[in-house]
This record gives structure tokens, sequence and C-alpha cells, in this order.
């Protein structure tokens, strides 16, 4: 019998989530069944289960996936000591998190949908609550470390609260969201013209709508 590698492994496991990923973007994680996702995959269910137990294990993974995509573009919005202003760190966010909701980043699901459902059901499961609540935080430190830099730049009153302003950049992306998915006609570059203009700042322009 051949040799199972790391790789062929680790693609397996990519094909079950990224399955799980379209059906929970598409249907919900209630209304997707494991038979469903089994289905999705292509594969046995065997093998299926051999990478994970149940849904709620899947569910967490994709969630994971979906909560932690902004680590990436912080890490080149503040590479080499950059100064970006509060309102280009919000926009390039909400620019990168809308590309990746495309299936430009590879998921070849909707991120967008997956994470407002990940925040109601944060509300039942206290596992999943303790993991959002974790990315939360690390996004909110992500924006505090914009708001520190524009502030040592002299951008922010001496007395401000880095992070004060940091959760509420963090809420302005989360209130694209939701506005993005609710609300027909609202589109990244309206969202972002709307966050300079609230904030008095030039910032760079969205590519995605």
């Amino acid at each position: 019998m051949p040799r199972v590698t790391a790789e062929y492994r680790a693609n397996r496991r990519a094909e079950i989530v990224a399955a799980a990923g379209r059906l929970f973007a598409g249907n919900g994680f209630h209304a997707t069944s494991m038979a469903d996702i089994i289905a999705e995959s292509g594969l046995s269910a065997g093998a299926v289960y051999r990478y994970f137990r149940s849904k709620e294990e899947l569910i967490a993974v994709v969630a994971e996936t979906a909560l932690s995509t902004a680590d990436e573009i912080f890490g080149e919005l503040l590479a080499d000591g950059a100064t970006p202003s509060p309102s280009h760190a919000v926009t390039t966010m909400i620019d990168g998190v809308m590309t990746r909701a495309s299936g430009a980043g590879g998921t070849g699901h909707d991120l967008t949908r997956i994470a407002l459902q990940v925040w109601a059901e944060a509300l039942r499961s206290p596992e999943l609550g303790r993991r959002t609540e974790e990315v939360f935080r690390r996004l909110s430190g992500h924006y505090t470390e914009v708001a520190r830099r524009w502030q040592a730049a002299g951008h922010l009153p001496t007395d401000a609260s880095p992070d004060q302003v940091g959760a509420a950049m963090l809420g302005l992306t989360q209130g694209f969201l939701l506005q993005h998915l609710l609300i027909a006609d609202v589109t990244a570059t309206s969202y972002a013209t709307g966050v300079r203009e609230l904030l008095g700042e030039e910032g760079s322009a969205i590519t995605t709508s």
C-alpha cells in the first residue's frame, strides 16, 4: 500500500474544509449536515471522518479561517514601520476582506457570509465564543497598533487612548460586513468614501465593489 504523505493529508483536509465552507456560506451551519459535506467533498465518509469527527469541529476550523484572514493583511499594512492612517487601515482591511470574499483568496467560498454566521453562533457555543473573542481581541490589537503609530506621528491627541481608537476602527470594519450583507446598495467603495469623510483623512481608494 502506498505511503500517505503529509502533503496528501493536508490536501485532503483542505478539500474537506473548502467543501464545508461552501455549504456553510450558502446554507448556513445548521442546515448543513455531515452527509452534505461528504457529498460536496467527493470523498468517502470514512475519509472525511478520518480528519474531522463532527460538524462542530468543521465549523470551528472554517470559522477560524474566516476570522483570521486579517492577520496577513495587517502584516503587509504595518510592514517596515509603516504609519497608515486610521481610514487607510480600515479601507485596506475592507478591500482585503472583499477580495477574499470574492474567491480570490483561494477559499472557494464567501468568508463574509461565514463571519456573520460565526458571530451569531458564538452566542450559542461557548467554545466558538471563546475563539471569536480571541480573534476580535487580536484584530483590535492590530488596529490599536495603527492608532499608536498615528499618535506617535503627531496625528492623534497625546491623551487619546490607542486601545479605544483601535476598538472603534474594528467596529467600523464589522459594521461594513453587516451592511454589505444585509443592505443591497452598500458597497465597499461607498462605505470607504464615508469612512474617509468621517475621519477627515485621505485614504487609499477601494478597488473592490
